[in-house]
């Protein structure tokens, strides 16, 4: 009797594994979502708000875009914007905080904002409660980290108002390099008198390349000096328009955009029109 044959069985389809070069850092990959920016996800992921396939991210984690990836037990949303990143100047009044929500209740600067479909808007830096003028935002968060990495070392030019003169040798002390309350050496760019004064207050302009917190106020407090009113008028190429009024915001231009995106070379000043 002869045995009947057995059907042939294929092997299993081996299950698709998305290369490792597929895969990107967690936090460039929903930076580039414009979910954030890298040092903003990074925080969250340091503070376990993320998790990927069920599983708490930790620091160092790569995905793909098809992973399932929750941002406090909610499904992000990676589908990037289309087109060029879109980014705001804003003219920020003294009183308003840089930050979503405020436990106190004060106003904030993205209640001013305009909505989006995708993504959200990410601050390029910040000022605080007291200070004024421009403030940029976008919708990339890979733009957002370029502008704000150090290494680019984007320049950032204020208006201060001084309580008190400062004497010649101040002046080139707080060019050489000084150090501030926490130990840490910081210096202006430039400093230059405006001009402008009223009793014992004088306007300088000056100019940084870092954005520590109160850098401006703290550099002129190690001269025995303080800022009495402070305001952003250019960071990076892109200067605070004159006739832009505090609480307001307008769109750069795709020529605007592609000057920001080429900040590590050097480029004049973009005046928005």
């Amino acid at each position: 009797m002869s045995q009947r044959p057995q059907p042939s069985r294929k092997p299993p389809h081996p299950r698709r594994i998305q290369p490792e070069a597929q895969r990107e850092r967690l936090q460039k990959l929903l930076a580039a979502a414009g979910l954030g920016s890298r040092r903003e996800i990074e925080g969250w992921i340091a503070a376990g708000r993320i998790a990927v396939a069920g599983r708490v991210a930790q620091l160092g984690d790569r995905a793909g875009v098809g992973d399932p990836i929750t941002i406090d037990g909610q499904p992000a949303q990676l589908a990037a914007a289309r087109g060029a990143p879109r980014v705001i100047a804003y003219h920020k009044p003294e009183g308003e905080l840089v930050t979503r929500r405020d436990p106190e209740g004060r106003a904030t600067v993205f209640a001013r904002l305009p909505k989006l479909v995708h993504g959200r808007w990410i601050a390029v830096g910040r000022l605080d409660l007291n200070s004024s003028g421009l403030l940029l935002f976008t919708d990339s968060g890979e733009l957002a980290n370029r502008l704000m990495h150090p290494r680019h070392e984007v320049e950032r030019v204020y208006l201060a108002r001084v309580q008190g003169e400062l004497s010649n040798p101040a002046q080139r002390r707080l060019l050489d390099g000084v150090a501030l309350d926490d130990g840490e050496q910081a210096r202006f760019e430039f400093l230059e008198p405006t001009g402008k004064q009223a009793g014992a207050n004088r306007w300088y302009r000056v100019g940084l390349r870092e954005g520590r917190n109160r850098e401006v106020r703290r550099l002129f407090e190690a001269a025995g000096c303080r800022v009495s009113r402070l305001r952003r008028i250019r960071f990076g190429p892109v200067e605070l328009p004159r006739d832009l009024a505090p609480g307001r915001w307008l769109e750069l231009k795709p020529a605007e955009v592609r000057a920001l995106h080429s900040i590590s070379t050097p480029a004049g000043v973009v005046r928005m029109a």
